[in-house]
């Protein structure tokens, strides 16, 4: 992991880097106490640090404070998958120590190692970057790198039990209604959950082998080295192993096209309405080409991937209303979830 480094002093969420240093030291491990911890920027939740090692720059990872969401910030489970992904596949970054002992900062934490890219975050690009010809490649690059993790074999790096692949889409269709009722929703909104949850519920496809899931794969997630590659994709803590189709469709559910309703375009997670990008129908075709699996059921993970995108940002609103996270851009959550959710029930008659 990498990104700009910034001081944490006087920081509300200071790292107490004493009690750190004891704990490695009690399994064999040095934190550099003059080096310290400085806090990274690019993360919005879980919170990382920069510290020294062993003699080398490392990352600690934990996550914020406050009630967490089921599934969210999970610092076992990533661990769990860096310590054993980081050996098969390339762009995840090793995770070598992890701390469950909450009497150290509080929170479970991990170390992991360093690395160092750009991240493109938000609907806006570089000018380096900022071509046809740079946009359609890093659109089959994203692509490729998804497909990629697909293929790993998650019985030959010990995760062959992991996760619940069993029921995989039943499962995530009924807990994303279950969020849905859990926010009381009135009107038009709880119209759309609903309609959305039964055409779902309706329409369910046909389960593909179940691979590792990232459960979160966009652009800003992704680290890019100096030739535009991806290079490292962070943010694993609600990784799982589950049908490769929502990985896929949760990468086209922040895919914004210059011809969508303007919530898509006030979503703006990721710089795909510029010149050169793929449309969200071509990457699913590079994505069946390079993975050669069946994406004919596609379109029914895509609208729950949607729901998912709608519940989510009405929830985050909630949060910032009650003054338990975010800034003042949070004020527009609940009418752009509301939104997304409007562009949910459309998109059932065509899910590209």
């Amino acid at each position: 992991m990498g990104g700009d480094a910034q001081p944490a002093n006087g920081d509300p969420f200071a790292l107490d880097v004493a009690a750190v240093a004891g704990q490695l030291a009690a399994h064999g491990l040095h934190l550099d106490p003059v080096a310290g911890a400085r806090r990274l920027s690019g993360g919005l939740s879980n919170l990382n640090y920069l510290v020294s090692v062993d003699g080398r720059p490392a990352v600690l990872r934990r996550p914020p404070a406050g009630e967490l969401a089921p599934g969210a910030h999970d610092m076992v489970r990533e661990h769990r998958i860096l310590s054993r992904l980081s050996k098969a596949f390339a762009p995840a970054p090793d995770s070598f120590f992890l701390c469950t002992d909450l009497s150290v900062i509080g929170v479970p934490f991990q170390l992991m190692e360093y690395r160092e890219g750009r991240v493109v975050a938000g609907d806006r690009l570089p000018p380096e970057l900022d071509t046809p010809e740079r946009t359609a490649a890093l659109s089959r690059e994203m692509v490729a790198t998804l497909a990629a993790l697909h293929a790993v074999d998650a019985a030959e790096i010990g995760l062959g039990e992991f996760g619940k692949p069993e029921g995989f889409f039943a499962r995530n269709v009924g807990g994303w209604e279950k969020r849905g009722a859990a926010l009381a929703l009135e009107g038009t909104p709880a119209r759309r959950v609903a309609e959305i949850a039964d055409w779902l519920e309706s329409h369910v496809p046909e389960p593909l082998a179940p691979t590792l899931l990232h459960s979160d794969f966009k652009l800003d997630n992704c680290m890019l080295d100096a030739g535009f590659r991806i290079g490292t994709v962070l943010d694993w803590d609600m990784g799982t192993r589950g049908d490769p189709m929502m990985d896929l469709a949760t990468l086209t559910s922040y895919w914004t096209e210059p011809g969508d309703p303007d919530c898509m375009h006030r979503l703006a997670q990721m710089p795909t309405v510029r010149p050169g990008f793929l449309t969200r129908a071509e990457v699913v075709e590079a994505y069946a080409a390079a993975s050669r699996r069946d994406v004919s059921g596609f379109g029914a993970w895509r609208v729950l991937a949607l729901l998912k995108l709608g519940i989510v940002f009405i929830q985050l609103h909630r949060n910032w209303a009650r003054g338990a996270a975010g800034d003042s851009r949070y004020a527009g959550f609940a009418a752009l979830g509301s939104d997304i959710l409007d562009f949910t029930a459309a998109s059932t008659a065509r899910p590209i």
